[in-house]
């Protein structure tokens, strides 16, 4: 045979064998598939954390209210413009006696009966204070500062209260009459006190009385708003007793 035809059998041969073998895949192809598979994502979500600011409260201030002071008032004073006078337990002359006042004693005063005829004042030479009347002083300052003040008598030991008060009415007079109190020594006796209240001429009012008897007849028309009422004292160097009341008619 001649060559050239051996060398047309050999590429035929070649050709046949080429069509019947299958082709094996391309590793490269295959690797590079199975990395698009298993590739973890590079861009990843990371939560981010913003802090929350929490305000701290700014405290309250609670402001404490201011004390208004209250305004006080210098006592008026007086001093004693009469050659002799009494200061007395009570306002009244039926009320006994508790201090002498002479010209030119210095009083504080601090307060004042509901006429304003009588004082409640302070000498300075004791320390307590008595009654006395406002047209015995020389005052200084306004007595409109001062109280209407109470009457507190000094209570006796040496006393019973009064026995056998009884009142009669005729008409407008009130006869008021007791028991004597005979017990006490003669040195010591100073009557009888009766504190009243009372009707005349329209006006109801307060009055005290001293006397050294054992009977009182006073004054009481009929036509005031409230009823008449009294008490009944005895008196002692030492003080009163305790008041028995009246039983007004």
């Amino acid at each position: 045979m001649r060559k050239p035809e051996l060398i047309l059998l050999l590429c035929l041969f070649l050709a046949a064998c080429s069509q019947g073998v299958p082709s094996i895949p391309s590793l490269t192809g295959t690797a590079t598939a199975a990395s698009a598979i298993t590739a973890s994502p590079t861009a990843a979500m990371t939560a981010t954390l913003t802090a929350t600011l929490t305000e701290t409260p700014t405290p309250t201030i609670t402001l404490t209210p201011s004390i208004t002071p209250t305004p006080t008032f210098a006592l008026p004073e007086g001093v004693v413009k009469v050659a002799q006078a009494f200061c007395r337990y009570g306002p009244g002359k039926a009320y006994l006696p508790a201090n002498d006042l002479v010209q030119g004693d210095r009083v504080i005063i601090g307060g004042k009966d509901a006429t304003g005829a009588w004082l409640f004042v302070k000498p300075d030479f004791i320390d307590r204070y008595c009654w006395s009347a406002a047209s015995n002083f020389e005052i200084s300052g306004d007595l409109r500062t001062v109280i209407v003040q109470e009457t507190h008598l000094p209570k006796s030991g040496f006393v019973n209260p009064p026995t056998g008060v009884s009142a009669v009415r005729t008409g407008n007079q009130v006869n008021i009459t007791w028991d004597a109190a005979n017990y006490i020594p003669v040195g010591d006796r100073r009557g009888y006190l009766l504190e009243l209240t009372i009707c005349q001429n329209g006006a109801y009012f307060f009055s005290a009385w001293h006397t050294d008897g054992t009977s009182f007849t006073i004054q009481d028309d009929a036509g005031c708003s409230a009823p008449s009422s009294g008490l009944l004292y005895i008196a002692e160097k030492h003080g009163y007793s305790e008041p028995v009341s009246i039983p007004w008619p």
